[in-house]
């Protein structure tokens, strides 16, 4: 390159504004149940400034414009108890990179409520009355490209973004697997809180849920799945779209191999893969603030040696080309 066209280069660099976050909290009407508190960033020219999110802080242009059209949409899935702030830097990620991101707190399974935990059911119910709000309500929903909708999900929400984009669990499966895994951290939740989570098909009271699939959604980023061993083969062949599954290698709360392995060896469709060496559960979650660990340590806790800040300098971007790739441009 000579000096002319360096110099050149150099200009037109200049003259090309960076592309940030835009962001704005909404309450989603849910015909369902209780309004759902939705985050929502998005790519934006505006001058952006730090701002509280809960126990986060976060660089955006609060409230900004919307740069772009015809932007694909990323809906996101919290795991049990979270909120839809713990993925955030994902999310920042996405809509630096030309994406709409809207995540959800799932009501009834959250940190400040967990009364409907076992109602796995509500979750891809949620998803759908998220997306249908996006698309024809949401005051920029007129950005959006309605063919290019992904989605992600870590454990809970990992179970959430099978059952949206297809899969079938069977529920009847958790009981006889609690009882030879006793000991795992599902199970004793499921008994120290009297979770039921299986429907018995003999009592009308407790029928089989009706899960919601939603044929909208064209990829899906799945991490640390909960109740992948529910999933059979058969229950999964109806999932086709591109699957990018994530596990850590020391998943303590999910262990091997009877979640995420169970859904990539079930899936007829095989997923991109990748096995995180030295990663707890929660190394998907945004690294935590003192803040944040001081008030739930058992979710900022990583392995010794695992650099959960860096691994997001490594995953966000993975997660980001997996969705251009999977949602390109028309």
């Amino acid at each position: 390159m000579n000096v002319a066209t360096a110099a050149l280069a150099i200009v037109m660099l200049g003259a090309t504004p960076a592309v940030s976050a835009g962001f704005e909290q909404v309450m989603v009407p849910d015909p369902g149940g209780a309004p759902l508190e939705v985050g929502i960033w998005y790519p934006s020219k505006d001058a952006v400034a730090p701002q509280r999110l809960g126990l986060f802080e976060q660089t955006v242009a609060d409230g900004g414009a919307v740069a772009g059209r015809g932007l694909p949409l990323i809906v996101m899935s919290h795991g049990t108890g979270g909120s839809f702030e713990g993925h955030y830097d994902t999310a920042l990620a996405l809509a630096e990179a030309g994406f709409v991101v809207a995540a959800v707190t799932h009501t009834g399974d959250n940190y400040r409520e967990r009364t409907q935990v076992g109602r796995l059911e509500n979750r891809p119910r949620h998803i759908k009355v998220l997306i249908d709000y996006m698309l024809a309500s949401w005051r920029h929903h007129d950005t959006i490209d309605p063919s290019r909708i992904g989605m992600f999900g870590f454990s809970a929400g990992g179970f959430t973004a099978l059952v949206a984009i297809g899969g079938t669990p069977d529920m009847s499966t958790v009981a006889p697997y609690c009882a030879a895994h006793p000991d795992e951290w599902s199970c004793r939740m499921i008994k120290e809180r009297n979770i039921s989570v299986s429907a018995n098909p003999t009592d009308q009271s407790t029928a089989a849920p009706d899960w919601v699939h939603d044929p909208r959604i064209a990829a899906a980023v799945i991490a640390s799945p909960a109740l992948g061993y529910a999933f059979s083969a058969k229950s999964l062949a109806a999932v086709t779209v591109p699957v990018q599954l994530w596990r850590g290698d020391s998943d303590e709360i999910l262990p091997h191999p009877n979640y995420a392995q169970a859904v990539y060896d079930r899936l007829s469709v095989k997923p991109e893969y990748r096995v995180v060496p030295n990663a707890g559960h929660f190394a998907f979650l945004a690294p935590c603030t003192p803040s944040l660990a001081t008030m739930v340590p058992e979710i900022c806790h990583d392995p010794e040696g695992f650099d959960r800040a860096a691994f997001h300098r490594e995953f966000n971007p993975a997660v980001v080309a997996f969705f251009k790739a999977k949602l390109p441009a028309r």
